[in-house]
């Protein structure tokens, strides 16, 4: 089922549940054709994301900035490796290499996700005076976070407040990228759109969902196994953090079939979409 967007190249694909199971597997089939690759462009986008964060005063806010041209390079990654290609490293950047107009598209995206989630915060900082954005945002100089902060009933509010208020703003800005990048939507337009596509495919988004959470649970399960019958804990405990970013590469690498699927272009340049 499909219905045309006003005023863009493509339509709007409504999937069936289980398209959620298909998701997740082309992802780690995916990464298993180039991990190397798909791996290497993961650490650097986690590396990107990390160093922008360090910048003085603003680092934080202009790391939620790039986020969105960083998802596009992984996305454009991704169909790379579907190709058949070895997606090099220049790839991470193709948000910023397709010109000036589309750059500052993607960066105007990048500002409204970054205001939105510290509104998100900001909410948060009502009910706990602002320890758990403190805590999210790895503020320097704030009270260091115990258990005892944490179990609080203030701590537990912000954090359930942050969690709702953060959907609605996942769901919008999960295709937007996509959808500005590839597709010359206008931000707002793409925000509009990329929550309608996450609504309307809700089933499958939630079995995807669930899909990652079986993954890392089973993931996280046979590291323990592991652990119990060779009575090595610090041998698990110094493969935890790379097996985790490692599936951590999968899912992102699955975010591009989320939107393959969700949306058919009209348009013969954009033939990808449709292999």
């Amino acid at each position: 089922m499909s219905s045309n967007l006003p005023s863009t190249n493509i339509s709007l694909n409504v999937v069936p549940a289980r398209t959620g199971i298909a998701w997740v597997k082309s992802g780690i089939k995916t990464f298993f054709k180039q991990p190397l690759a798909l791996g290497g462009l993961f650490f650097m986008f986690m590396a990107l994301i990390s160093l922008v964060s360090q910048l003085p005063f603003i680092g934080a806010a202009m790391a939620l900035v790039v986020l969105p041209a960083a998802t596009v390079g992984l996305m454009a990654a991704t169909e790379t490796a579907v190709s058949g290609k070895f997606p090099m490293p220049a790839v991470l950047f193709t948000a910023f290499r397709a010109g000036a107009k589309k750059t500052q598209a993607i960066l105007t995206l990048g500002t409204l996700y970054a205001v939105g989630f510290l509104i998100v915060l900001g909410v948060s900082a009502l009910f706990d005076g602002g320890q758990f954005a403190n805590f999210y945002l790895g503020a320097r100089g704030s009270e260091a976070m115990t258990k005892e902060i944490i179990a609080t009933s203030e701590f537990q509010m912000a954090t359930w407040a942050a969690m709702a208020l953060y959907l609605p703003l996942s769901l919008m800005f999960w295709h937007a990228p996509a959808l500005v990048h590839w597709h010359d939507v206008s931000p707002i337009k793409a925000l509009f759109f990329s929550f309608v596509a996450c609504v309307k495919n809700f089933t499958a988004m939630v079995v995807f969902f669930f899909m990652w959470l079986a993954v890392f649970s089973l993931g996280g399960l046979i590291l323990t196994l592991v652990a119990a019958s060779t009575g090595s804990e610090s041998a698990v405990a110094f493969i935890m953090l790379p097996a985790a970013l490692l599936m951590a590469a999968m899912f992102f690498t699955s975010i591009y079939f989320t939107f393959k699927d969700s949306f058919i272009t009209t348009n013969s340049d954009l033939e990808y979409l449709k292999k």
